[in-house]
């Protein structure tokens, strides 16, 4: 019986868990993304995470339930991640939750291809909103060459670690391309203590 396919220990380039930061060059990969705006504290946000989940471990579940998706194999769900921003107009130096612009996602395993996502979604079809279902998509996203570190704490304490990212990659020679930034969250903030979260930061960059 093939192993099970951990993307911890498989995928430590994409999912560092040193403290170090570390630049690499991502090629294309696959997620369940939803969109949205506001604060990631609302209860609108929770079910946004809720809808990915469904659908990922649907697919997970699947062969539980004697269905078997063509390649399939066994494997751990992947975390959340989510590409966050602020409209073009935001100016102001304090930081408004509200105004947050987000696209949340969860990556999926190779086999995962359209028709394997659309039977996903007629298995939680009940247990998803309406409004959120509609909005649930497939999306092969490619992000080249990033930036990373790991931060410990809490998401208002960022700006420290995004400040010794910044310092590392001009020591590397290269510059953010963009203020919008992506996180994945290897711990669950629902129910780790903030002291205790681990979060990738994740930046677009150029060589300067």
């Amino acid at each position: 019986m093939p192993e099970k396919y951990v993307w911890r220990t498989t995928e430590k380039e994409i999912y560092p868990t040193k403290k170090a930061p570390s630049i690499v060059t991502l090629t294309k990969q696959t997620f369940i993304t939803i969109k949205g705006s506001g604060n990631p504290n609302s209860e609108a946000f929770g079910e946004k995470i809720t809808a990915l989940y469904a659908v990922s471990y649907a697919i997970r579940m699947a062969p539980k339930k004697n269905i078997i998706f063509p390649n399939a194999f066994d494997y751990t769900v992947y975390p959340l991640e989510g590409f966050w921003t602020l409209p073009a107009d935001y100016h102001s130096e304090s930081l408004d939750k509200d105004q947050l612009v987000y696209r949340i996602m969860i990556k999926q395993p190779s086999f995962v291809t359209p028709n394997v996502f659309k039977q996903a979604l007629a298995l939680v079809k009940t247990k998803i909103k309406p409004e959120l279902f509609s909005q649930l998509n497939l999306e092969t996203i490619t992000e080249g060459t990033v930036g990373m570190i790991l931060h410990v704490g809490s998401f208002d304490n960022e700006p420290d670690s995004f400040k010794k990212l910044t310092q590392f990659l001009d020591t590397q020679g290269y510059q953010r391309t963009s203020k919008a930034h992506k996180e994945i969250y290897l711990s669950d903030f629902r129910r780790v203590a903030e002291e205790k979260r681990k979060t990738i930061l994740r930046v677009s960059i150029i060589k300067k």
